[in-house]
C-alpha cells in the first residue's frame, strides 16, 4: 500500500500539467459554445523555451485532435517543447451545389498552382472560414507571447506546425500577421497553402514535409517552396518517396523514409537555434 501511495504522489504533478484551456478573443456572435476558438496548453517538465502551436488537419470541417495535437504534444514535451493545440473555426456549411472535384495534379506540375494556391474549391464562404481560422491562429501566437514568462517560453522561439488543412491555416496566418502575431518559424506537414501566397518581408524559416505521390498536395508544396525562395526567405523541403503519411507520428521501423519526418523536424529546430543542440 505504501508503494502505491508513493506512486500516486509521484505522478500527481504529471496529471496536473496535462491541459490548460483558454478561449481566444476571435469568437463570432454565431459561434456555439462548443465551436468557440480556443487553445489547449501542454507544458513540458523540463522546458527549453521553444513552443509550437499545433494546427490540426481535417479538411477545414473537423479537427484530427488525437493524432495531430494530443500525441504530437506528448512527443514535443519529451523534447522540452511546449505544445499549444489550436481549435480554430471550421466550415459547417454544406458543399456548394455543382462544385466539382479538381483534377489530380502530380508533383511534376507545381505551375498549376499560381502563387502556390492549392485550394481545390474556392468559394466565398469557404474562403471566409480560412480567414477566420487564420485570425484564430494569430490570436494563439499572441496569447502564447502574453503568457511566455508564466509558461517558461522564449518569445523568439514560438512557431507553427500545421497538418494538412491546418498547414493552410498556419500559412494564411503567417502571411497576414503583425509583429506580435507572426511566428518565428513555420512548419507544414502535408499542408499546402489554401490562399494565394505573398511571402511577408520578414517571412520566417519554412520547413515543408510531404510525400511525392500525394496528388495536389505535393505539387502545391513545391510551389510554396518556390514562392518562399523567390522572396529570398529561408525554406527547406522534405519530399519523401515512400511510405504512408506523414499525417501523424509513426513508429521508427526503418522501413520507410516518411516515418522519419518527426525526428527530422526536431533536427531542423536544433539547426535553426530554436532548441538546444545537446
Amino acid at each position: 500500500m505504501k508503494r502505491l501511495a508513493l506512486f500516486c504522489i509521484f505522478f500527481l504533478p504529471l496529471l496536473a500539467w496535462a491541459q490548460k484551456q483558454y478561449f481566444l478573443p476571435t469568437a463570432t456572435p454565431s459561434d456555439e459554445e462548443k465551436d468557440k476558438p480556443m487553445i489547449e496548453v501542454y507544458l513540458p517538465q523540463e522546458p527549453n523555451g521553444c513552443a509550437v502551436v499545433l494546427c490540426p488537419g481535417g479538411a477545414m470541417r473537423w479537427l484530427s485532435w488525437e493524432s495531430d495535437v494530443v500525441k504530437m504534444a506528448s512527443f514535443l514535451n519529451e523534447h522540452g517543447i511546449a505544445a499549444i493545440g489550436l481549435r480554430y473555426h471550421l466550415n459547417k456549411g454544406q458543399m456548394p451545389q455543382g462544385m466539382k472535384m479538381p483534377p489530380m495534379v502530380d508533383v511534376t506540375h507545381p505551375e498549376v498552382f499560381p502563387q502556390a494556391d492549392a485550394n481545390p474549391m474556392h468559394n466565398a464562404s469557404g474562403d471566409s472560414i480560412i480567414q477566420l481560422a487564420a485570425q484564430d491562429a494569430k490570436a494563439a501566437i499572441r496569447m502564447v507571447r502574453e503568457h511566455a514568462d508564466e509558461w517558461h517560453i522564449s518569445k523568439d522561439k514560438i512557431g507553427f506546425l500545421g497538418f494538412s488543412a491546418g498547414g493552410g491555416v498556419a500559412i494564411a496566418a503567417t502571411m497576414s500577421a503583425d509583429s506580435m502575431e507572426r511566428p518565428k518559424f513555420l512548419c507544414t506537414n502535408f499542408g499546402p497553402s489554401l490562399m494565394p501566397v505573398t511571402v511577408p518581408q520578414d517571412g520566417p524559416p519554412l520547413l515543408i514535409m510531404t510525400r511525392a505521390d500525394h496528388p495536389n498536395v505535393a505539387a502545391g508544396l513545391v510551389a510554396l517552396f518556390m514562392e518562399w525562395k523567390k522572396a529570398g526567405a529561408n525554406a527547406e523541403l522534405h519530399m519523401y518517396g515512400d511510405g504512408k503519411g506523414p499525417y501523424e507520428l509513426m513508429p521508427q521501423t526503418g522501413e520507410t523514409t516518411t516515418e522519419t519526418w518527426s525526428s527530422q523536424m526536431i533536427h531542423w529546430l536544433k539547426a535553426k537555434g530554436f532548441i538546444n543542440k545537446n
